[in-house]
């Protein structure tokens, strides 16, 4: 019995030293990139993918700009890669000009990217933003009305199908426009949405090709741009093929197939940002996690009147070593990349 007893309390004694030491489990990536404030005050790069990633030099785009506002402004994710930042500033002015009333920015990405607290499995490199589909309303919403505001499905209820109550050429041009710039190289929509397109765009049907059906999206779009200039350790998707994407891969939105749910019993699978850690990331993620913030959010913060810094004051260099490479925004804006 009194060697049953050691055994026990050695192993005992294993387990806890086990949470305590060296040997514990190591924290997750969620929870140290989501509990930064602000950017990495390096030179703007992307590293890794998508969705295992995480970047240095972001900016932010200000919670009210000449044709934008920020939704949800509490979760502190309005930074992306200047690239980013400067596409969303140049399609709100430019759809603008369209005739869209402005946009409603939800989610792009935590200060220095990374697995999200919550939410999305992507936005981890400052590459990817959510632009709601609800037009601005013609006046600044109020603080709580960002916070709760709900955006408008463009969906019948309880159906896969476009609401032509709802949804209007409006909403055909601003894709359009969003899908005109060579650095955006997909923008996820819901099947409905794909398909409202594909049976109603007849002339220049170009562009349908980068408009990609996922699960969600009714509310908004998911705009994304591929890896930027100055980031080789970013890695790119494979180019979505150049058909109009209107046939078999569309029909199969269409079918049970996607939406059927888990068989009974079945044990849903972690996600990756609830196991992710700073091992699953590019090794130079701790360098960005580490790396010193600039003075303030406002240094780095896109006013939409052409420069950095509140006020519309450019930031200072010792702020933010990356500052004076953003240009005004009447520059024409993200350049096309060449075709690979």
């Amino acid at each position: 019995m009194r060697c049953i007893v050691g055994i026990l309390a050695a192993a005992g004694l294993a387990l806890l030293a086990a949470g305590s030491g060296p040997g514990r489990a190591a924290p997750l990536a969620k929870d140290l990139f989501g509990h930064k404030p602000l950017p990495a005050a390096t030179a703007p790069a992307s590293y890794g993918f998508y969705s295992k990633g995480c970047f240095s030099g972001g900016i932010a785009i200000a919670e009210d700009g000449p044709n934008w506002q920020v939704m949800r402004p509490s979760r502190n994710r309005r930074w992306g890669h200047p690239d980013m930042i400067a596409l969303i500033a140049r399609l709100s002015r430019d759809a603008a000009g369209d005739g869209w009333p402005g946009l409603l920015v939800g989610d792009i990405s935590q200060p220095r990217g990374g697995p999200m607290l919550t939410g999305h499995a992507s936005h981890q490199i400052g590459l990817d933003a959510d632009i709601w589909l609800t037009p601005m309303p013609n006046r600044r919403l109020s603080p709580s009305e960002r916070e709760k505001l709900s955006a408008t499905s463009m969906l019948k209820k309880d159906s896969l199908y476009v609401d032509d109550d709802v949804w209007t050429p409006a909403h055909v041009a601003l894709l359009k426009r969003a899908a005109s710039y060579g650095q955006v190289e997909r923008i996820l929509v819901h099947p409905g949405i794909k398909k409202k397109l594909c049976d109603t765009v007849m002339d220049d049907r170009s562009w349908l090709y980068k408009i990609r059906p996922f699960w969600g999206h009714h509310y908004h779009f998911h705009l994304r741009i591929g890896c930027p200039a100055g980031s080789p350790g970013c890695k790119p998707q494979s180019p979505p093929s150049h058909d109009d994407g209107c046939g078999k891969s569309l029909a199969w939105w269409f079918t049970d197939e996607p939406w059927r749910p888990a068989k009974p019993g079945t044990k849903p699978e972690p996600k990756a940002r609830d196991v992710m850690t700073m091992a699953s990331l590019p090794a130079t993620c701790q360098a960005v996690l580490d790396a010193p913030a600039p003075a303030s959010a406002e240094a780095v913060t896109l006013t939409g009147k052409g420069t950095l810094g509140a006020g519309g004051a450019q930031a200072p260099v010792a702020a933010s070593a990356f500052a004076p490479a953003i240009p005004p925004l009447d520059v024409p804006l993200p350049r096309a990349r060449p075709e690979r």
